[in-house]
């Protein structure tokens, strides 16, 4: 099994062009693990030397910026203009345009601009060649305008108008140029994200954010955690380098693996592969979530036992999702930010058709690759069958311990299984080789989907039904 060869470019610094000589990892790759692994330094030294109590936030914000922008630019060179130029043009919405528009004039521009940019470097430059990703910033600047202004829409609405959460995260007045460029340019979210609310940013900027989430003024240590996150992204890079090089996807759309390999060698040669693909993921959500812990951000509050908790902007649950056995419990817990910024643009502001509203801008926030497409309409009946089989047999299995633990282990195959159908063309992006793996799987997943969508029927469960769980519930506690 030989890889095919792709030569990858970037428009970024060249400087660690021998150090991508010398490990074979592609140039763009390095500087974004550079650019990384700056930015963890840089947080530790922001936290200490510009500790909030002795320095202005004004410096804190300006530092921020310019240590943001520094690392796009080495990173992207002058595609980083692209994200500049989508902040600024935002800002401009924000600061001249009215409260009762500015969200919906921005989600426009934000995601239109995103679109062109990626249907232009994907189908005009570069289709099916993953060389530099500059969309991947777009696409976290798009959540933090986009969302800033909605929060800043809300804070000029009647609060009776307002849902609880909306109301707590409104924003009364309209932040200043260096605030907006800090929020959306600082060097702890430029490249990964994840997104984060305004509110919450300000607090850490100006030393209030360990008080207002643990009521008491002493700042914790971010020692711990952050170690425990690093040992995790250790794990996934020697996971990333063992295994997953070992298991290269694309072979699952291969014309000669398809024609020898009997269906069920296919099966579990895609269900390994999309399961190594996902520590990449794993990795780069995980060290975002490092680099702003050592800065001193990322308190949600105190868990049961009493100690600090740190995953207010984690973006991946990999115990919930290693172990999820539904659909649902898997995307809960799968880039978790993105799903809440949905949630909150979206699918809580459209007044009907929540769902579909939501799959299209989910859709266009992704990309233009075809594979997405697959992935998300391949989604639909694939959650509706799940939700079907959980709702009509689940309850079944709820008589005892060992029922429901054998229960767990074939919804756990089944959940990974369906979803590594489901995401295989979001990791294979064509159209080509994503139809060549549905064909020599023979579509099963979708055929059975749609039958057990159109023979169980869609029921919310009896009284019955709802004391059995209630009674399994009552015995696990």
């Amino acid at each position: 099994m030989e890889e095919e060869s792709v030569t990858f470019r970037t428009t970024g610094s060249a400087r660690l062009g021998p150090v991508s000589d010398f490990t074979g990892i592609p140039l763009d790759q390095v500087n974004f693990l550079a650019c990384q692994f700056f930015a963890l330094l840089a947080a530790f030294w922001f936290r200490l030397y510009l500790r909030p109590q002795y320095t202005s936030p004004v410096i804190r914000h300006a530092v921020a910026t310019i240590l943001g922008i520094s690392v796009v630019s080495f990173c992207f060179g002058w595609y980083a203009m692209h994200i500049l130029l989508l902040v600024f043009a935002c800002y401009g919405i924000l600061a001249w345009g009215r409260a009762d528009n500015i969200h919906s004039y921005t989600m426009v521009t934000a995601v239109g601009y995103l679109t062109i940019c990626q249907v232009s470097r994907v189908f005009i430059f570069n289709y099916g060649i993953l060389s530099t990703d500059f969309s991947g910033p777009l696409m976290m600047i798009t959540q933090k305008v986009t969302m800033l202004a909605f929060q800043v829409h809300d804070g000029s609405r009647e609060t009776d108008k307002l849902t609880p959460e909306q109301k707590q995260l409104a924003v009364v007045s309209k932040p200043s140029l260096l605030e907006y460029l800090s929020y959306n340019l600082n060097f702890l979210s430029i490249l990964v994200g994840p997104w984060n609310n305004y509110k919450d940013y300000i607090d850490f900027i100006e030393g209030k954010h360990a008080e207002r989430r643990l009521k008491r003024r002493e700042e914790p240590s971010p020692m711990r955690p952050v170690i425990q996150k690093l040992l995790i992204c250790a794990g996934c890079l020697l996971f990333f380098f063992t295994i997953t090089k070992a298991f290269p996807v694309a072979y699952n759309a291969d014309p000669d693996f398809i024609s020898q390999a009997p269906f069920v060698r296919r099966l579990s040669y895609a269900f390994f592969s999309v399961q190594a693909a996902r520590s990449k993921f794993y990795f780069a959500w995980t060290l975002a979530d490092a680099i702003h812990n050592a800065a001193g951000y990322g308190i949600r509050g105190l868990n049961e036992k009493g100690e600090v908790c740190w995953d207010l902007i984690s973006n991946v649950n990999i115990w919930g999702i290693e172990t999820a056995t539904s659909f649902k419990s898997f995307i809960d817990n799968w880039n978790i930010q993105t799903g809440i910024w949905l949630k909150s643009v979206c699918y809580d502001r459209v007044p009907y058709y929540h769902t579909a509203f939501t799959f299209v801008l989910s859709a266009l926030w992704h990309g233009v690759y075809p594979g997405y497409y697959f992935t998300f309409l391949t989604g639909i009946p694939v959650t509706l069958a799940a939700r079907a089989m959980r709702r009509n047999f689940r309850h079944h299995f709820l008589c005892s311990h060992w029922v429901k633990l054998a229960y767990d282990l074939v919804t756990w195959a089944a959940t990974h299984l369906a979803i590594c159908y489901t995401v295989m063309p979001f990791l294979l992006l064509a159209v080509e080789p994503t139809v060549q793996y549905y064909r020599s799987v023979y579509f099963h997943v979708h055929i059975i989907s749609i039958l057990l969508v159109v023979a169980l029927p869609n029921k919310q469960g009896s009284t019955k039904t709802q004391h059995k769980v209630q009674h399994y519930n009552n015995n696990i506690n």
